[in-house]
Parts: structure tokens; C-alpha cells; sequence
């Protein structure tokens, strides 16, 4: 008796809408800028994570700096960032981060790393040693960090915050019920805790989170994490496309418009966040120093 194989279906891929496609870059800038990362040994979340908007940022002189080496100790379903086992810490990273910064002469930075479960302080050392070479570098430079979770641990959190960042960034990225598959390693309540803490220890510190859409999640499911934000404090919000890197990481189930983001920021500004950043291309570092400006404003008396 012969034995019939399984039919698989394979769907077709979705071609890319007008309004997610983006010039190549290649600006004198943006050459520039490459030579300087290259040069001073350094790695940027937007070569990494194969950010779309890394023409536009790194034109304008602007990056996001991805310390801990380039290796996670996770393998999150929609990160290109390399997985496996990670080198031995660099101490001499958080001097080369702020020599750059002072090079550049950027008046905003975003400090992010991979996740680093192998070190005893899940690495919060070296972003705290960053952000102060940094100040000490470059004292009128704002600073950003877009933090992971850190296991949960209160102490490592409060390393980070003890070096006074002046916005603490944790990204929410999906719904709790797409955790699973989408986030190795990570848990929803564990992250919605770690920005509860981060108010509580230190509130003058605004906080902020992002999300990504295209996963298969409801609308209804969107909603209710905007609302879970706001019972914490969080004040900054974005909102974004996942972009499937290859065809090993999580399928994209659908493209939303750009009616369906005004129509979210909407919504969440509805529910008090300060500031909410919502497009096709948004990613938690993009116009970063806009999304604090903005925060100030509000804070002032000013409007959205």
C-alpha cells in the first residue's frame, strides 16, 4: 500500500504596500556614520534587527546602540538578532559607545543591548557604566535606554535606573496570548511589572514601551494591553509593523494601514499616554527625541 505524503498549502507572500517601502540608503551621512560604527568596533540594533528606517536615522546622524556584544541568550520568533551562546562581556564597550556619541555630537542617544541571561547582573552593569561615560562625554546629551527584562530582577532594574537615564524604555511587543511563540524566555506580567517598578523607584523618569503589529492579534486584545500600559504609568507608546526578517522567523499575518494606526493612536491617546507614535515604519527608537520632546511638552502644559 503506498503511502501519500501530507499536501502542504504554501501561501503566497504578501507583496509590500507603497507605503512601507523605503529609499536604500547610501547618503554621504549614512556612509560616514557606517565608517565611524565600523571603525570603533561597535554594533547598532538598526544593522541588526535590519531596521527599515536605517536610511532615514543614520542620514540624520542619529543611531541606536546595541551594547552586550551581538549574540542573545534568547531566540525571540520575530528578532533577526543572532542567537546562541554570547562572548565575554567587553568592558571596554560603555567608553567606546560614549566616544561615539561624542563624535557624532548626538543630543540623543538610544542604548539598547540583546538579552544576556548569562551574566549574574543580566548586564546592567554595563548600561549603567554607559549611560555615565556617556554623560561624562557628552553632558548635554539625552539618553535612552531600551532595556530587557532582566528576569524580573528588582536589582538590576534599579542599577539601570540608579545611573539616571532620561527615559527607560521596555518593550511590551505583543499580546499576551502571542507570548508564547513570539517572545522566548519572556513573560507578559513580568514586563508589565518591570515598568511598574520602574516608576515606582524612580517616577521622575518618564517610562516607555512599544508594540508590534501583524502578529494575528485582535484589535480588542491591542486595546486591552493600552489599558494594562496605563494602570503602570507607562507614558510613551509605539505602535509599528512587524516586518517578518526571513523565512525562518514568525509569519506575518497581515499588513495594517495607515488608517488602522491613526485610528490605534487614537485610542491609547484616548487613555491618557503623554505621547503615542504609531506608522507602518515606527520602531521604539524612531524619532526618539521627538517622542520625549513631545512627553516635556505635555508635562509643561503644552499639547499633543
Amino acid at each position: 500500500m503506498s503511502t501519500v505524503a501530507p499536501l502542504h498549502v504554501i501561501r503566497p507572500r504578501q507583496p509590500k504596500p507603497e507605503w512601507l517601502k523605503v529609499k536604500a540608503p547610501g547618503s554621504e551621512n549614512y556612509l560616514r556614520l557606517t565608517k565611524l560604527m565600523r571603525g570603533l568596533g561597535l554594533n547598532t540594533v538598526c544593522e541588526e534587527a535590519r531596521c527599515p528606517n536605517i536610511g532615514e536615522c543614520w542620514h540624520h546622524g542619529t543611531a541606536t546602540f546595541m551594547i552586550l556584544g551581538d549574540v542573545c541568550t534568547r531566540a525571540c520568533g520575530y528578532c533577526a538578532v543572532a542567537h546562541g551562546k554570547p562572548a565575554t562581556l567587553d568592558l571596554d564597550e560603555p567608553r567606546r559607545v560614549a566616544d561615539a556619541v561624542k563624535v557624532l555630537g548626538l543630543n540623543y542617544v538610544v542604548i539598547t543591548s540583546v538579552d544576556r541571561d548569562d551574566q549574574p547582573d543580566g548586564g546592567s552593569g554595563i548600561f549603567a557604566e554607559t549611560i555615565r561615560r556617556t554623560r561624562e562625554f557628552s553632558p548635554a546629551c539625552r539618553i535612552e535606554v531600551l532595556i530587557p527584562d532582566f528576569q524580573g530582577k528588582a536589582d538590576q532594574l534599579h542599577t539601570v535606573l540608579d545611573a539616571r537615564p532620561d527615559v527607560l524604555n521596555h518593550n511590551t511587543e505583543t499580546v499576551p496570548r502571542l507570548y508564547r511563540k513570539a517572545r522566548s524566555g519572556g513573560k507578559y506580567r513580568r514586563t508589565l511589572e518591570l515598568l511598574q517598578r520602574a516608576k515606582a523607584y524612580a517616577p521622575s523618569i518618564p517610562t516607555k514601551t512599544g508594540l508590534m503589529v501583524g502578529l494575528g492579534e485582535e484589535k480588542a486584545e491591542l486595546v486591552e494591553v493600552f489599558r494594562d500600559l496605563r494602570t503602570v504609568g507607562v507614558d510613551i507608546l509605539t505602535l509599528g509593523q512587524y516586518l517578518r526578517p526571513t523565512e525562518s522567523h514568525l509569519e506575518m499575518v497581515r499588513y495594517y494601514t495607515p488608517d488602522e494606526f491613526r485610528e490605534l493612536k487614537t485610542i491609547a491617546l484616548g487613555l491618557g499616554f503623554g505621547h503615542v507614535e504609531a506608522g507602518p515604519l515606527v520602531r521604539s527608537s524612531y524619532h526618539a527625541h521627538e517622542q520625549a520632546d513631545s512627553l516635556a511638552a505635555q508635562a509643561a502644559g503644552g499639547c499633543r
